[in-house]
């Protein structure tokens, strides 16, 4: 099964200035809790392009350390970019980063889809715990970035 998350906020900057933000690696660990204990173990110094490879650790169940591997496999400039895992805790995982003009700034849109292992027996902690803990981070990322941009 594949699960959607949907998550759109107005930021009030222009898509140039979101852009500079979100296309650099290191500002992840900026919109994200800190109980998931994100730590980039490698990404380049450079913005955002197709074939970037960033490798990350997360604690997100009982601290316990999770490698995951993210490709940056499409890149339009300031508009989108998309990072897919290759290797991780998701069986699929696909996010999709859209920054779009809008009135009063720019319109940021998360829009992922991810499935897990186990496949239909994975239903259940889905809804107990993977949902929830995905849903938080998300909100967490909101309002992380309307304190970083007003």
């Amino acid at each position: 099964m594949v699960y959607r998350l949907h998550y759109t906020q107005i930021l009030p900057v222009d898509v140039n200035t979101a852009w500079d933000f979100f296309s650099q690696p290191a500002n992840l660990c900026r919109i994200t809790p800190d109980w998931l204990c994100f730590d980039i173990r490698f990404a380049p110094d450079e913005k955002m392009y197709p074939g970037m490879i960033i490798e990350y650790v997360i604690r997100a169940v009982a601290g316990i350390p999770m490698r995951w591997l993210t490709e940056i496999t499409q890149v339009q400039k300031p508009y989108f970019f998309v990072d897919e895992q290759r290797l991780g805790p998701y069986r699929f995982w696909h996010h999709q980063h859209l920054l779009k003009e809008a009135q009063g700034g720019v319109e940021v849109t998360d829009l992922v889809h991810y499935s897990l292992y186990l496949g239909p027996l994975a239903s259940p902690l889905h809804v107990l715990l993977v949902r929830p803990r995905l849903e938080e981070i998300f909100t967490f990322r909101r309002k992380a970035l309307t304190e970083i941009f007003g």
